[in-house]
């Protein structure tokens, strides 16, 4: 199954009530927010000037009220678009009966980086004889928090909504009709084959508004373009399914906050997880698990930078708290507060919508693994520790000892704590990799306590979380319930190879909805299937020694994203459809990781 937009029949038409596929979107980012463009050319969702500031472009969670950014035909149209090849840049064609445009969407970087201010860059390209177009910037209510109001300067209108400062800037429309009313401003022009327009949007907050003008936002979009591409230069991959990889690793990019060096789960909140409400949830943080997964991607490309801001990012945020406690942080590195659930419809009028999250407190056995797995990968790639940082991680390890014995909420942050099998194996991971880093003289202390536990956790994992009517590690001890996560041990030494074997043959049985799977047994009426999951059953194929199998199934995976290649958390396989916030980091670092799995099997199978 292909999760795809359907680009052959009139755009527009796939918005019912104002409201449009999860599927549909394409992003953009510059660094510190993420604009969700649909394929009718619509900005639904652009949080300014940071990803998790409350949205003033919002209408992908409130089509009335949210706030959009429109730009397309007037007329019937058909759509295509793809990305400026190496770049988060997006380009659309629009066809209508009268004549065709380009238009490229940026989020504008600098000269030495991302901008001080955020900058919305949207081109318009006259291809083909004329096209009326008609666009309007219609800021929203920042979910029920404040009302916009727009106001005349001496340099322009301006919008104001609350703290943030919006000015537009235009280049090429002429004698177009500009509508204006208290709260938005638009209009209409006619495009011609050979000229071009530009609709531009600058934005601050709390601070002066520098407004460019139209001309420097138009060569932004020039420069942004070389920007990423220097950074896809650097990207280093030639292994299968590189397109599909490289697009991937670009998706990461986006949700990077180079404020800080963290890395948010998603750039969206509430978008839900089944049709029925109730499951929908913020993911502009940070956690501790996706940061993991991140960086052993990034670090087997080669990019230098990102890694280190990111390592040197978590270690300060726990060296700060003084704990690893928490699952998650806010993007600027502070503890997470509680949440709220604003009066707003939700997507497609599916809530609650969300803001904050509450699982940061949660005892997640499996992050101890994940900090250990990051440290690791930080020094095995040739980097040093500082003296606090060994002494903190050797600190980590001697309470890893005691707390595996301890219930817990799991990897899907669950309400009721057990002993999940996936955590076990987490803090199994963490005292292997602690035992490593003591043996490449990183981390102080003398690993013989560290042993010891580590080859208990593996016993009692031998001794309890194996069915064997079954057939399969289990979700918890006592159960004969599968879990998916699971899967993410496959190549662990706390494990036997024919036991996974098997139960990655009971999981595709027992969860698999064709190549997908869902997270952990019941989910099946409760939610769409789990991106993540079906990508960690190609990686435990090939961990396992079944790489024909894996590569058979990566095959058919790896383009079934959206037209543009990415990913939401969810797919709905019966609807064929997304679900779940959107692009969702977790999705495209399984992807990354199957692939790279199975390069390593080809790697190693050459040397040998």
């Amino acid at each position: 199954m292909t999760v795809t937009t359907d680009t052959g029949r009139d755009a527009a038409s796939l918005r019912v009530d104002g409201y449009t596929g999860i599927e549909n979107y394409a992003a953009i980012g510059d660094g510190r927010t993420v604009a969700l463009i649909a394929l009718d050319g619509r900005i639904d969702w652009f949080p300014v000037p940071n990803l998790d500031t409350p949205p003033v472009f919002a209408a992908l969670l409130d089509a009335e009220h949210g706030g959009y950014i429109e730009l397309c035909p007037v007329d019937t149209f058909s759509a295509e678009r793809h990305y400026v090849v190496g770049t988060n840049v997006l380009e659309t064609t629009f066809t209508t009966p009268t004549g065709s445009v380009r238009v490229t969407d940026s989020l504008n970087t600098g000269v030495a980086g991302r901008l001080p201010w955020s900058e919305l860059g949207r081109r318009v390209d006259g291809v083909t004889g004329s096209v009326p177009m008609k666009w309007m910037v219609a800021p929203g209510t920042c979910l029920g928090s404040a009302s916009p109001w727009l106001y005349d300067t001496v340099h322009g209108r301006i919008l104001r909504v609350d703290g943030l400062n919006l000015g537009v800037r235009t280049l090429g429309l002429g004698d177009g009709d500009v509508d204006v009313d208290s709260q938005s401003i638009g209009g209409t022009f006619t495009a011609a084959q050979g000229e071009r327009y530009l609709i531009g949007l600058v934005g601050t907050e709390t601070e002066p508004l520098f407004l460019p003008t139209p001309e420097n936002v138009d060569s932004g979009i020039d420069r942004t373009i070389r920007n990423w591409q220097l950074w896809s230069e650097e990207f280093r991959y030639d292994g299968p399914w590189s397109d599909q990889v490289h697009r991937s690793a670009l998706a990461l990019k986006l949700l990077i906050h180079s404020p800080s060096g963290s890395v948010a789960a998603a750039a969206t909140t509430s978008l839900p997880e089944r049709w029925a409400g109730g499951k929908n949830w913020d993911y502009r943080y940070a956690w501790v698990r996706d940061t993991a997964y991140t960086l052993r991607a990034l670090i087997r490309f080669g990019l230098r930078e990102e890694v280190h801001a990111a390592v040197a990012w978590l270690l300060k945020i726990i060296r700060l708290n003084d704990e690893l406690t928490q699952v998650f942080y806010t993007l600027g590195g502070e503890m997470p507060g509680g949440s709220e659930k604003p009066d707003v419809p939700g997507w497609r009028g599916i809530g609650p919508v969300v803001g904050g999250n509450d699982a940061a407190s949660q005892l997640q056995q499996g992050i101890f693994g994940d900090l250990f797995d990051i440290v690791s990968l930080y020094v095995d790639a040739g980097n040093i520790l500082d003296a606090p940082t060994g002494r903190l991680l050797a600190n980590i390890a001697d309470t890893t000892c005691d707390i595996w014995q301890k219930r817990d909420a799991g990897l899907w942050e669950l309400p009721q704590e057990r002993h999940y099998t996936s955590s076990k194996m987490g803090c199994w991971q963490a005292l292997d990799r602690a035992v490593h880093l003591v043996e490449q003289g990183q981390i102080p202390g003398l690993a013989d306590r560290w042993i010891a536990e580590r080859d208990r956790i593996a016993t009692w994992i031998d001794e309890n979380c194996w069915s064997e009517s079954a057939q399969a590690y289990v979700w918890y001890p006592g159960s004969d319930e599968l879990d998916a996560s699971v899967l993410l041990h496959a190549g662990s030494g706390c494990v036997e190879p024919k036991r996974m074997s098997a139960t990655i043959d009971a999981i595709r049985r027992e969860l698999g909805d064709g190549d997908f799977v869902y997270r952990y047994s019941g989910m099946e009426t409760v939610e769409g299937t789990f991106v993540a999951c079906a990508f960690w059953v190609v990686s435990a194929l090939a961990e396992v020694g079944r790489e024909a199998e894996a590569t058979e199934l990566m095959d058919r995976l790896a383009v079934a994203g959206n037209d543009v290649g990415l990913w939401a958390e969810m797919v709905d396989v019966d609807r064929e459809c997304f679900l779940g916030n959107f692009p969702q980091g977790l999705s495209h670092l399984a992807l990354i990781n199957a692939a790279l799995t199975i390069a390593d099997d080809h790697d190693h199978a050459k040397e040998v």
